[in-house]
């Protein structure tokens, strides 16, 4: 059966499409696969000591400096553009050596600090003022820079894993959009 040049062209298209599919699912492949391999080493450098062999002090001290690194990925083209590492008392995003962005680039300040750090901060406000947590236990942050360029982000006091993975996801979020808006 023979295809009209539109047909043809179509196809060519739809080829062109899965091509770029392919590619795009290679590289978030390849970034799991790295990702898979970090922990295997970690766990290889791991000791599987039975829990009852360790001393409840040692054992207490291990987990309040392990530290949980969590790669932030430009959205666009999945590139590292900050790593995110979490203990039980904070978050410390540090973003990527060369990649530059200005910590007065929107939508930094207005979204991830006012809109999502701020709206957590209101309600640990509400909850300290009604007496559920203490005052020292609310969200705050601390933004560190390198002239104007934006370099780490540490927010102390997240209390909620949900709380880690919504900081993490507007983290990426924001970096990949202040990104896009230096192109601009």
């Amino acid at each position: 059966m023979k295809r009209s040049e539109e047909q043809i062209k179509e196809i060519a298209s739809w080829r062109e499409d899965l091509v770029k599919q392919i590619d795009k699912h290679t590289q978030a492949i390849e970034i799991l696969e790295k990702r898979l391999q970090v922990l295997d080493s970690m766990l290889k450098e791991s000791s599987f000591t039975k829990a009852s062999s360790i001393e409840p002090e040692k054992a207490a001290l291990e987990v309040k400096t392990t530290k949980k690194s969590i790669p932030i990925t430009n959205g666009n083209d999945g590139k590292i553009i900050a790593n995110a590492f979490v203990s039980p008392e904070q978050v410390e995003i540090i973003i990527e050596e060369g990649v530059g962005i200005g910590a007065d680039i929107p939508p930094f300040k207005s979204f991830f600090l006012d809109r999502i750090i701020g709206e957590m901060k209101k309600k640990d406000t509400r909850d300290a003022d009604t007496g559920k947590i203490q005052k020292e236990s609310i969200i705050d942050y601390v933004v560190e820079k390198n002239g104007t360029d934006l370099r780490q982000i540490i927010i102390k006091n997240y209390k909620e894993k949900e709380r880690v993975n919504e900081i993490i996801n507007t983290a990426g979020w924001s970096l990949t959009r202040m990104l896009e808006n230096i192109k601009k």
